[in-house]
C-alpha cells in the first residue's frame, strides 16, 4: 500500500499542488486552465484511449464473458445512479448531474489502473484484462452518454430561454463528433473486427497521450486556484457513491453470480479508484459543475488511500465467508 501511495497517489497530489501554487502566483490562470484542458480533451485524452483500447482483442472480451458483463452492467448502472441523485436528491440541472456522473460515476482507470492494480496484483495478462474492460466500459460508453446528457441539458436549457425547441437527436450526434467519444468506440470497433494495431504507430500515438494525466491534473490544480473549494454534502455525497457504493455493488453482484474470486478482487478495487478526471476536464471545457466537481476528485482521492487497502480487506473476507 505504501508502494501504491507514494507512486500512484502522491504524485497526482504534487502535480495539482504545482498547478494551484502557479495559478495563485499568477503564473497561469482559469482561462490558461480551460486552454490546456482543450488540448487533452481534443487530443491527448483520445489519443491515450485509443491506443490503450487497440490494443486489446476479441478473445480478451470473450475469455470471461461474466466479468464483461458483470462490468459493464454494474458500472453503468453506477454511473445512472450518481445522475439520478444528483438530479433528483439535490435538483441539479441536467447538464450538472451529467457532470456529476462522468466524475463520481466513473472510476479514473485510465489515469491510474496500471499504477494502482500492478503493484498489488503483479502484472499478469488478467490485470490487463480488467483493465481493458473498465476502460471500454467508462470511455467508450460513459463518457459518449454522459456527453450526450451534457448537450440535452444545456440546449433544453437554451430552449428555455427564448431559443428553438432542442432536437432530441442533436446532442447524441454533438457528442460522438467529440475526438473523446468517438476515437474509443473506434477503437473497440477495430477490436471487434479483428484488426491488429502495429506496434510502430504506438510512438506516434505515445508522444501525444503521455500529456494525458499530467496536464490534466496540472491544469484541476489550476482550476482549484481560480474557484473557491467547497465542502458541501454534494462533495461528500460524491466521495460516498465512488468510493462505497461503486465497489460494494461490484462485490455483491460478483459474488451472487460466482466470478473468479481474482478477477473479483481486482475489478472491486478498479470500482473503488478515485472520480474520472476525464469528468473534470470535461466539466471545465463546458464550464459546469466546476468547483463542486474538482474539490469532489480532490477530497476522493484523498480518501481512495484509506479505501483501496480496506477494500481488499473487505473482499477477501467476504470471499472466504462466502465460500
Amino acid at each position: 500500500m505504501g508502494h501504491i501511495i507514494l507512486y500512484a497517489i502522491v504524485p497526482i497530489f504534487v502535480i495539482m499542488a504545482l498547478g494551484y501554487i502557479s495559478g495563485k502566483k499568477g503564473a497561469f490562470s482559469g482561462a490558461d486552465a480551460k486552454i490546456l484542458n482543450k488540448v487533452v480533451l481534443n487530443y491527448a485524452l483520445p489519443a491515450a484511449l485509443f491506443v490503450s483500447i487497440i490494443k486489446a482483442n476479441r478473445e480478451m472480451l470473450s475469455v470471461d464473458l461474466k466479468l464483461t458483463v458483470i462490468s459493464f452492467t454494474v458500472l453503468i448502472a453506477c454511473f445512472f445512479l450518481v445522475y439520478f441523485v444528483f438530479k433528483y436528491l439535490y435538483k441539479d440541472t441536467t447538464a450538472e448531474s451529467a457532470v456529476s456522473a462522468l466524475i463520481s460515476g466513473s472510476p479514473t482507470i485510465g489515469f491510474l489502473g496500471f499504477a494502482v492494480l500492478q503493484p498489488i496484483f503483479g502484472s499478469s495478462a488478467s490485470v490487463g484484462l480488467v483493465i481493458a474492460i473498465v476502460a471500454i466500459e467508462v470511455n467508450a460508453v460513459g463518457i459518449p452518454i454522459g456527453l450526450s446528457l451534457l448537450n440535452a441539458g444545456n440546449e433544453a436549457a437554451a430552449a428555455k430561454n427564448g431559443g428553438k425547441k432542442p432536437n432530441p437527436w442533436k446532442p447524441v450526434i454533438h457528442a460522438l463528433e467529440q475526438p473523446v467519444a468517438w476515437a474509443p468506440i473506434l477503437a473497440v470497433i477495430l477490436v471487434l473486427c479483428g484488426v491488429k494495431w502495429p506496434a510502430c504507430l504506438d510512438p506516434s500515438f505515445n508522444l501525444i497521450a503521455g500529456a494525458n494525466a499530467s496536464v490534466a491534473v496540472f491544469a484541476a490544480g489550476i482550476t482549484l486556484s481560480s474557484v473557491k473549494i467547497v465542502l458541501n454534502g454534494q462533495v461528500f455525497m460524491g466521495s460516498f457513491l465512488k468510493l462505497i457504493v461503486m465497489p460494494l455493488a461490484i462485490l455483491i453482484v460478483g459474488l451472487l453470480f460466482h466470478m473468479e474470486p481474482f478477477n473479483l478482487k481486482m475489478l472491486v478495487v478498479c470500482a473503488a479508484l478515485p472520480p474520472a478526471f476525464s469528468g473534470i476536464i470535461i466539466a471545465s471545457r463546458y464550464n459546469t459543475y466546476v468547483a463542486t466537481g474538482t474539490s469532489s476528485l480532490a477530497v476522493s482521492t484523498l480518501l481512495f488511500m484509506g479505501a483501496c487497502p480496506l477494500w481488499i480487506w473487505l473482499t477477501d473476507l467476504a470471499l472466504k465467508w462466502w465460500a
